[in-house]
């Protein structure tokens, strides 16, 4: 399952977000907002982050606040998440390569549209590599 779901300021480019996957053919759970009125986000990433978590982690989430930065915060304070937020794809296609990524934040007031596109391409189009470093790694990270 792939989720996507904003807080207040994140809603317009999360509904282009939408837009874009929905003509690429993906399926997805839009989990708010459901209009530009201010939201806190923390209640909004720690939700989604939980039905992924709940996944074991096999679900997937994109995140939309102003930054991406009060989302991703938000979301790694769930155990197995690893929520990466990015501004540019090379990052996107890294955190999952390497570090299995399962949730991406972007900001709106730091991306337009077009470049929020290629940066969730390179999230969803990137498989974990499942290298033994990048495991061990990881399991680093969940202590």
């Amino acid at each position: 399952m792939l989720y996507i779901a904003s807080d207040g300021a994140g809603y317009p480019l999360k509904n282009q977000i939408a837009i874009y996957l929905y003509n690429r053919g993906f399926s997805f759970a839009d989990m708010g907002a459901e209009n530009d009125s201010p939201r806190d986000y923390a209640p909004v990433a720690r939700s989604v982050a939980q039905a992924v978590a709940d996944s074991g982690g096999k679900d997937r989430a994109i995140l939309v606040c102003g930054t991406g930065a009060g989302m991703s915060y938000a979301a790694n304070r769930i155990r197995g998440i690893r929520c990466i937020c990015c501004s540019e794809p090379a990052t996107a296609r890294l955190a999952r390569l390497h570090n299995d990524a399962n949730i991406l934040a972007v900001g709106s007031r730091i991306v337009g549209a077009e470049t929020a596109y290629d940066i969730v391409e390179a999230f969803l189009g990137t498989e974990f590599s499942g290298e033994e470093r990048h495991i061990r790694r990881i399991a680093g990270i969940e202590g």
